[in-house]
């Protein structure tokens, strides 16, 4: 669960470690992928083979960068959607971006407005 795998990353950081390992899935590579583009991350592999698959990420180690926190918009019992031109209007409130799931993947919010695509809002990083 994406839930999962960002908190990790985001207690990791905070204590000052370089490296988390999570389970490996799909829509959790997805979203590493996106915060390596974002560099708020250095870099998430995979490793291993099935069924003990693992993504290994490394974070930033130096003071003041990597992820400071996150907030889960959408939650299991609570899925909000959202259109292109309703994004338009949503800014992130803390600098950070919004991870959203659209039909073309898994993207930021700024990447799907210029896409012109619509999905579910997942989580604001920053």
């Amino acid at each position: 669960m994406y839930t999962t795998f960002l908190i990790k990353i985001k207690n990791a950081q905070t204590a000052g470690k370089d490296r988390v390992k999570t389970p490996f899935s799909n829509f959790d590579m997805a979203i590493a992928e996106l915060l390596v583009s974002s560099s708020y991350i250095e870099s998430a592999t995979k490793k291993g083979r099935m069924p003990k698959r693992v993504i290994e990420v490394h974070l930033k180690t130096s003071a003041g960068e990597g992820m400071h926190g996150v907030k889960f918009l959408s939650t299991p019992s609570h899925s909000i959607y959202r259109g292109h031109r309703e994004l338009r209007a949503m800014r992130s409130t803390r600098g950070g971006m919004i991870i959203m799931s659209t039909s073309q993947g898994i993207m930021r919010a700024r990447d799907a407005i210029q896409k012109k695509v619509g999905g579910k809002l997942l989580c604001e990083v920053w």
